[in-house]
Formats: C-alpha cells, sequence, structure tokens
C-alpha cells in the first residue's frame, strides 16, 4: 500500500484492525493520559481522539501512530509482516541509494480549503494538548515538519522541533543545537533579517520521517520523501513565505522567526523521550504566526513523549537503526548482520550484531558508531553481539551481556561525546557551562576472537527444528 498522504495512512490503521476513535476527552492532560495508558498495553492501538472539549465536531488528534512495528512498515509502503531487523534492511537499503525525486508544484489542493490570515490566522483553532502535568503549556507541534530555506545556497530543508503556543499569533520552538533548521535561520539572523518558515502539525509519516533524518547539508528532503514514496510529492507555494509545503496537509501554519535578540521566549519544560524533563525552560526563538491553513475536519498529528518505553515511535527507532547501520558499513567494516535500539533506551542502547572475521572487528564497528552522525548523537550504551544473536531480541542481547562480557576486558569507556540538553545525567555543573558533552560505554558481548572456537557451546534448538516443531506442534503455541 503506498502512503502519500495522512488520511490514506489513517485508512490503512483501520484496515489493519488498529484505530480506535476517542470522543469527549479534554486536550487538557486527559488526552495524554488516554494515550500514555493506551500505550503500555500489547499491541496498542492508533487513537483518533474527535469532539474534543471546547471544539467542533470534526478537528481531530491522532496519536501513538507509529507505536507498533506494523503500523510503521505500513507508513513505509512495507510488508506488514516485517518485524525487528528485518523491518531495518529495507530502510537501511533506501537510505543507502540516496536518489532525489524534486517536488511537484501545483496550485490547488486539500490545504486550501481553509484560508485564515492576519487577525483570523489563530493557532488556537486547533485542539493542541497540554500532555504532561508539568509541562509548560499547550504543545502544537511534537510530530511536526519545520520547512525552512537556506538564503545562500536556495535549497529547501525540513526538520523537527517541538513547539508551544504562546498566544494566538506567536509559538516558540525547540531546536536543538547543531541541527540544520538552527543552523539556517542563524543565517537570516547575522543578516538582521527573520527567517521565513511553515510549520506542517498534520503531516504524513514519511515527510515526518526524513524530516527527523538530518540528511546531508544541501539534501533536500522534500525530494528524498519523492524517493521513499517512489512519487514526487505534491506541493504548494505559501503566499506569506514562498515556501512549498504539501498539498496534501492537514494543517500548514506560515511565519517568521525574529532573530532571538529581537524577540524571544521562554519555552519548556516537556516531558521528553527520555521519561525526564531535562532540558527544562530556555529563552527560545518565536515564530509569528502570518496565516493558517487547514483542510476541512482538520488532523493534528501528536507525538507524546512517554518514558521510554512504552516506546513512543518504532519509526524513529526504525529510521536510526538503519542509519547507524549505513554508517558502520560506508566505513569499510564488513559483516554486520543488523542495528538495533532498545525499545526502552533508544539512542542510549544501541546493539550491533556481527559477524567477526578477525581480531578487532567488532571493536572496529563500535567506534565507528560512536564517532559517526547517527550512532554518534546523544548515546550511552553500544553493545555488541556475536552473529547468533539477534539485536531485535533483548533477552537474547542480555543474555549475551551476561555471559559474554567480562567486565575487566570487554568494556570501554569514550569521553566527551555528543550529547544534548535533555540528556538527564547532564551534571548540573556542566549545563551552567553550557558543556553538552557525554560518556559512552562499549559493551563487548562478543566471544573472544582469539579463543572464540573454544568458548563453550550454545545448547539451543537449531532453528529448522524449531519451525519444525512449531509446524507439527501449531495448536499449543501462540
Amino acid at each position: 500500500m503506498s502512503v502519500h498522504d495522512l488520511r490514506t495512512f489513517i485508512k490503512g490503521i483501520e484496515e489493519l484492525g488498529e484505530l480506535k476513535t476517542v470522543r469527549n476527552a479534554d486536550w487538557d492532560l486527559e488526552i495524554g493520559a488516554i494515550t500514555e495508558i493506551s500505550a503500555a498495553e500489547t499491541n496498542p492501538p492508533a487513537l483518533l481522539f474527535d469532539e474534543i472539549k471546547d471544539y467542533p465536531r470534526g478537528f481531530r488528534l491522532l496519536t501513538n501512530m507509529f507505536q507498533t512495528q506494523a503500523r510503521t512498515a505500513l507508513a513505509l509502503g512495507l510488508p506488514t509482516d516485517l518485524k525487528g531487523v528485518e523491518l531495518i534492511r529495507p530502510v537501511k537499503n533506501l537510505l543507502k541509494s540516496v536518489s532525489t525525486v524534486p517536488p511537484v508544484f501545483q496550485s490547488d489542493g486539500p490545504i486550501l480549503e481553509n484560508i485564515f490570515t492576519g487577525k483570523e490566522a489563530s493557532v488556537l483553532r486547533f485542539p493542541a494538548p497540554k500532555l504532561h502535568r508539568e509541562d509548560g503549556g499547550r504543545y502544537i507541534g511534537t510530530a511536526d515538519a519545520v520547512i525552512t530555506r537556506d538564503p545562500d545556497a536556495d535549497w529547501v530543508n525540513l526538520g523537527t522541533a517541538r513547539v508551544q503556543i504562546l498566544d494566538e499569533h506567536r509559538v516558540c520552538l525547540y531546536v536543538s543545537p547543531g541541527k540544520q533548521t538552527r543552523l539556517i535561520a542563524q543565517k537570516y539572523w547575522e543578516k538582521g533579517r527573520s527567517c521565513p518558515v511553515a510549520l506542517v502539525c498534520g503531516v504524513d509519516p514519511v515527510l515526518f520521517a526524513v524530516s527527523g533524518l538530518g540528511l546531508p547539508w544541501g539534501l533536500s528532503e522534500l525530494d528524498f520523501a519523492g524517493h521513499i514514496q517512489k512519487s514526487p510529492v505534491k506541493v504548494i507555494k505559501g503566499e506569506m513565505t514562498g515556501l512549498p509545503f504539501p498539498a496534501s496537509a492537514d494543517i500548514v501554519i506560515e511565519g517568521e522567526i525574529p532573530p532571538p535578540d529581537v524577540e524571544s521566549e521562554m519555552e519548556g519544560p516537556f516531558g521528553e523521550w527520555t521519561g525526564y524533563y531535562a532540558s527544562g525552560t530556555r529563552p527560545s526563538p518565536i515564530i509569528r504566526v502570518n496565516a493558517v491553513y487547514h483542510r476541512n475536519d482538520p488532523i493534528l498529528t501528536v507525538l507524546p513523549d512517554f518514558k521510554s518505553y512504552p516506546l513512543s515511535s518504532y519509526l524513529f527507532l526504525v529510521f536510526c537503526a538503519a542509519g547507524l547501520w549505513n554508517e558502520i558499513e560506508q566505513a569499510g567494516i564488513t559483516d554486520v548482520q543488523g542495528v538495533w535500539l532498545a525499545e526502552w533506551g533508544m539512542r542510549f542502547f544501541q546493539v550491533i550484531s556481527i559477524k567477526q572475521r578477525y581480531g578487532g572487528h567488532a571493536r572496529q564497528a563500535a567506534h565507528i558508531a560512536l564517532g559517526a552522525r547517527e550512532g554518534g548523537y546523544l548515546g550511552r550504551f553500544v553493545v555488541l553481539v556475536d552473529d547468533d544473536i539477534d539485536p531485535s531480541n533483548m533477552a537474547d542481547v542480555l543474555w549475551a551481556v551476561s555471559t559474554r562480557c567480562d567486565p575487566q576486558t570487554s568494556i570501554e569507556i569514550a569521553t566527551n561525546c555528543w550529547s544534548s540538553p535533555i540528556d538527564p545525567r547532564l551534571s548540573p555543573e556542566k549545563r551552567a557551562a553550557g558543556d553538552f558533552t557525554n560518556s559512552r560505554a562499549i559493551l563487548d558481548a562478543c566471544r573472544p576472537f582469539a579463543w572464540r572456537n573454544q568458548f563453550p557451546k550454545v545448547h539451543t534448538i537449531n532453528p529448522d527444528y524449531r519451525n519444525e516443531i512449531r509446524q507439527k506442534w501449531k495448536d499449543i503455541f501462540s
């Protein structure tokens, strides 16, 4: 199934039997609580909220979009029975062949069904939720795409940011240091100009996925989205900014980001994916809203961050693991069997399965992970396992750590690594100094290469016999 917009994706979720509609919930905390409790269930459904308190029927909100591997596969047009490393593999191949399919401009599209400018361009016409009790306010941007244009090279970038409502006509956004959205905005600010911006808050899954990738500088995520969905993204030229935004988006906000020394506001706190309020509050850039566009019966996409487990998005996990796998192979490291991020740790707990060919082979893969862009940002542990271990099976991984990892010789520490203000383990002193670096541990849970053949044999059922028994006795297995 090809997914080119949010509505098609929701229809596909419904056909999978993984969609529930929730009516009459309150945008103030209740939607967040319902979402978090539902997320902890086995095979949690996507939740489509309607008739939200203070809002008319039809102004809807979608949460838990990517919380199962089946929905993540659906979003990317892949077979919905793919799981674990087999789901990572085709995404890895997509990312490896970074070809481009430029967007196609058109003069009309569903996003133009409702247009508001000036005083009528209010962001409060949408049921933006307050998700966690200690959050600093209502957030309209948690599953979004932030569109900007490099003023020097004239290429269009898509990034993600969390976006907090300040009032009807202003929002503030938090973008991590070093991210491309911030770097582009700084180019405008250095010239004393405001940065034009389009914020897509009802976003389709492919555009949301590519917005979080961090593609090479100068490569537009719009072009790469066309490559993933195998057809050009259809876009409209914004009246206020001239920026392209998806013709089939559900909600788009146009505006400008003035230099922070001209206008900024305190953003946060916000309950982050780490499970903490780590980054606190800080002065952040604001967007002055000039225009609001939405489809009839608009859908606001929302990605509440939970304590890391239950996982809020397999989409992020899949793209991060696939990108890391490619980075290791592009450095010349062969025989990587799979890469995964622990659902309860995400970037903090990366697992690499490798078929060892020579002494030091596994450690090479870990060192690349520490230095690469995808693996190097905001990590904690890199775990190495042999090719008989499924990196997506945490019971298997922890068994290997428990039985093959020697604390004296198998753990290696790296310091001064790239972290972020959302890292809960940063000391108050480092935060005060603006030192957003941390340490990493490599846990080598591979059989020592020099005596791997003398390592005790594993006793377990071989895969062929396991399948034979499952077929013969299928009535007793779930």
